[in-house]
């Protein structure tokens, strides 16, 4: 698995942006996010896996276009909306 980690301290997100991550991730609901990575902005639509907690931080766990999975900080994404 890929971690993408950015550095900086976490922000968490709201509760009812976490909700409707668990219900995509329950209903296999593809999802059209857009995130950032230091400086660089990525704009895909990514089948989420999982939600995970690490070192006070949250993740999401998403299989991209090209089939690998790959883990982004929740505080980094900047758009996320049902594809």
């Amino acid at each position: 698995m890929t971690e993408v980690r950015n550095q900086g301290p976490y922000s968490p997100i709201a509760c009812a942006r976490y909700s409707e991550y668990e219900v995509a991730i329950l209903h296999r609901q593809k999802l059209h996010l857009r995130w950032h990575v230091d400086n660089v902005h990525y704009d895909q639509v990514v089948l989420p896996l999982d939600l995970k907690t690490a070192n006070h931080e949250e993740f999401l766990v998403f299989r991209g276009t090209t089939g690998e999975t790959l883990t982004i900080r929740l505080d980094h994404i900047q758009r996320m909306e049902p594809a």
